[in-house]
């Protein structure tokens, strides 16, 4: 009799039931998790780019498949083709750069407080002493230099873009963003709402969608600024293949802090190669113009849509980053800003609470 009632009681079968359903996610999860760092730049491009989808669709005279065909394929052009343009002046331009800085090298003597850098130090005077006694080692140099660095260097990069498979899945899961976008959207906000409530699902969703696109304009935009400035000074103090350096700088710009890097080493290389007065001038032109524009844009723009403070932004960018790499820069700051929603609506609820009136 006890194991009768043990079996109809409702209480085991709610506890059988919430277990199958946490191993099944568990089990979803194990399969899924080599695309959902692909997938979720999917979901970001998508979302990002929706107005300009619908707008597809209406000249596709509401063709869906079409619409996301010509969308994912605009799209890919658009990531695939700066990157093969890249690569080309990468090579073209590379080679002078080398030979024009290899003879500097052989004779540079690092400073003291370069050398005592932790762990960066004493790799660059082991480089450097290494060419000076074989000129035509420094490309295994930096190839050592490169692949002892590769777990750090990984670990803050990251993420999509790092090999063509991770970003012809996203490409490919794009398709269908756009082709189901809305009917996938609308099954996870009814969801949702059976669990919180539809008031609070939408203020959830708002906040989400706010914060992804502030995040995306904020860095991209704060990005183009910094490298159109340092591709301007790059050209001005005569730099040379100011274009390519332009481009790195901008994607440095996508990670807070990097752009320093990138105009202090043209600084270096012109005072080397005996151009005091235009490694000054591109000094002080980076330090004002260059690094001020970003903290006018992003906190301009993340901040002033999204309504959370920017040093938190800035939190949810490096933590972002650092836990999931790249697509992280954009996580990050989603997470915060759903807390902060919750946050907000906690303490409108209290002051209701307290003040009925």
């Amino acid at each position: 009799m006890m194991l009768e009632d043990l079996a109809e009681a409702k209480w085991l079968r709610a506890l059988i039931v919430a277990f199958s359903l946490i191993v099944l996610v568990l089990l979803a999860f194990q399969v899924l998790q080599p695309f959902l760092v692909p997938v979720v730049w999917a979901v970001i491009l998508a979302y990002v780019t929706w107005p300009m989808h619908e707008r597809v669709v209406l000249l596709c005279r509401g063709h869906r498949e079409l619409a996301a065909l010509i969308m994912t394929l605009a799209l890919s052009a658009a990531i695939i083709l700066p990157i093969v343009w890249l690569i080309i002046l990468v090579q073209a331009e590379a080679l002078p750069i080398y030979r024009e800085l290899a003879p500097l090298l052989a004779k540079v003597e690092l400073p003291d407080s370069i050398k005592q850098i932790p762990l960066l130090g004493p790799r660059l005077v082991e480089i450097v002493e290494q060419f000076q006694r074989d000129p035509s080692s420094i490309d295994t140099a930096i190839r050592d230099f490169f692949s002892q660095s590769s777990g750090e260097v990984s670990a803050v990069v990251g993420g999509v873009g790092r090999n063509i498979i991770k970003l012809g899945l996203a490409m490919f899961s794009l398709f269908f963003m756009y082709r189901d976008g809305e009917h996938v959207a609308a099954q996870v906000e009814r969801m949702l709402q059976q669990f919180f409530g539809k008031v609070r699902v939408s203020h959830y969703l708002d906040a989400i969608g706010s914060t992804v696109k502030a995040v995306v304009y904020g860095l991209v935009l704060a990005a183009l600024a910094q490298g159109t400035l340092a591709g301007i000074g790059y050209a001005v103090a005569g730099v040379p293949a100011p274009i390519i350096f332009g481009i790195m700088t901008f994607l440095a710009g996508l990670i807070p802090f990097v752009v320093p890097f990138m105009w202090t080493g043209a600084s270096i290389y012109l005072f080397l190669t005996g151009n005091t007065v235009e490694a000054i001038g591109l000094a002080i032109w980076g330090a004002t113009a260059v690094s001020w524009i970003d903290n006018i844009v992003r906190p301009l723009v993340i901040s002033g849509a999204t309504r959370i403070p920017f040093l938190l932004v800035l939190f949810g960018v490096l933590g972002g980053l650092a836990a999931f790499g790249m697509v992280g820069l954009f996580i990050g700051p989603v997470i915060l800003a759903v807390l902060m929603a919750i946050w907000r609506e906690w303490i409108a609820e209290k002051r209701s609470q307290a003040d009925p009136t």
